[in-house]
């Protein structure tokens, strides 16, 4: 019989998400897990599953547009069932059906009249290939009136990525949206209005740096060993892994030689994890994002290379799915690429801790008596005093350092 989608509650403490895209038109038939729509909550955009087969019958939130958690989205028919169902379930009800987005109808203008107020544009060469925008400049061109096909992109494999949108905006004279701020000085300014995933990490690190006691641990490494490692593994494998794969391994052995770390501080109890799930930051078109690598501690370095290069690929396209961006006890972040020495990170709630990574550089370190030059890294741990004292911290730390320094344990 026929049955309502409702919004799904995707993040513990949303109340509402935007309904970015319907992936199944209505009329069609799917299968049992396919994806019938994409959802945007406040961290990334994530396809709605089907829990069983059937028709969708009638579309009841448009694209683009918001709903509660837990409000009918949609009306969907069992296999062999007719559009007399949808009036059927929806008779009595105050729901009403999403209306079509209208097609305006534009009268040419003559000619003459069109070359007398302005000169003729180039027309746009038809494309070729495929389209490739992420899923966030898709939706900025929409609420923007751009048009994404006249774009040629400027992202990995002409990817048409959120900068391309704002830089065509101004060429296709498409105005964006302005909110009105008092003039503070004579300096000119404009106000952007703050997407979701801003205001949702704006909220969440005021609260954990306002709730959660914060203290900070650091030690500079040698990464010689650590490096040439890494140098030596790429000779052999035909997935390249990374400084950060190799990290996140170190990090897990870590928590297996001090295993009271991994927890997280709850209202009522602690709780304590068997395998060890690592958030990564990952920079997005959107803001900062944190996938979990899940269960670091049992991959192989060239298996948890494919993971992570595809997982964070996703992350940059907004393609996660919910359960890949929630839990773990501990967030890596790592600032190296832009040359900055040391930093001091901000705990991602309900987690523990958090390692910011510094950039490898070459200084003078003091090996047996001697001053000799050598690659160091400045690791900071930041740790939340509820959950792990400042001794059992320094005992992870420890292990984490005696680990980096001495890497040949990962291929033994």
């Amino acid at each position: 019989m026929a049955s309502m989608m409702r919004m799904p509650a995707l993040l513990a403490d949303a109340t509402e998400a935007i309904l970015s895209k319907w992936l199944v038109k209505e009329g069609d038939s799917f299968v049992e897990g396919q994806p019938l729509a994409e959802v945007e909550t406040e961290k990334a955009i994530v396809e709605v599953p089907a829990e069983s087969a059937g028709i969708l019958g009638k579309y009841l939130v448009a694209e683009g547009k918001n709903a509660q958690v837990g409000l009918p989205i949609a009306v969907l028919l069992a296999t062999g069932e007719d559009a007399s169902e949808i009036d059927k379930l929806l008779a009595g009800t105050t729901i009403s059906v999403a209306a079509p987005t209208p097609t305006v109808q534009v009268q040419a203008a003559p000619v003459a009249a069109v070359a007398a107020v302005a000169p003729v544009a180039p027309a746009v060469p038809a494309r070729t290939g495929r389209l490739f925008v992420s899923p966030i400049a898709r939706k900025l061109a929409r609420e923007l009136g751009v048009d994404i096909n006249a774009i040629a992109g400027t992202g990995p494999e002409g990817r048409v990525v959120k900068a391309d949108i704002y830089a065509a905006q101004g060429k296709q004279g498409s105005p964006a949206p302005r909110t009105s701020a008092p003039v503070v000085s004579s300096n000119p300014s404009e106000a952007v209005p703050h997407s979701r995933m801003r205001k949702a990490i704006a909220r969440r690190l005021t609260e954990s740096k306002t709730t959660v006691p914060h203290f900070y641990l650091s030690a500079a490494l040698i990464a010689d060993d650590f490096l040439e490692l890494r140098k030596k593994l790429n000779e052999w494998t035909t997935t390249k892994v990374s400084v950060t794969d190799l990290i996140l391994k170190t990090v897990a052995a870590a928590y297996a030689d001090v295993p009271q770390a991994n927890c997280i501080w709850g209202e009522e109890a602690m709780q304590f994890f068997n395998t060890v799930d690592i958030a990564v930051a990952v920079a997005t078109d959107n803001g900062l994002i944190t996938p979990v690598v899940r269960g670091v501690e049992k991959f192989r370095l060239d298996d948890l290379a494919k993971a992570t290069g595809d997982l964070f690929g996703r992350a940059r396209d907004g393609k996660l799915k919910q359960d890949e961006i929630q839990g773990g006890t501990i967030s890596v972040t790592n600032l190296g690429m832009y040359g900055t020495d040391e930093f001091y990170a901000i705990i991602n709630p309900p987690q523990s801790m958090i390692l910011a990574v510094g950039a490898a550089k070459k200084k003078p370190v003091v090996k047996d008596d001697q001053i000799v030059p050598a690659t160091v890294i400045n690791f900071t741990l930041s740790v939340d005093h509820r959950s792990i004292d400042g001794a059992l911290a320094a005992q992870w730390l420890e292990a984490f350092s005696k680990r980096f320094e001495n890497p040949m344990w990962m291929v033994v």
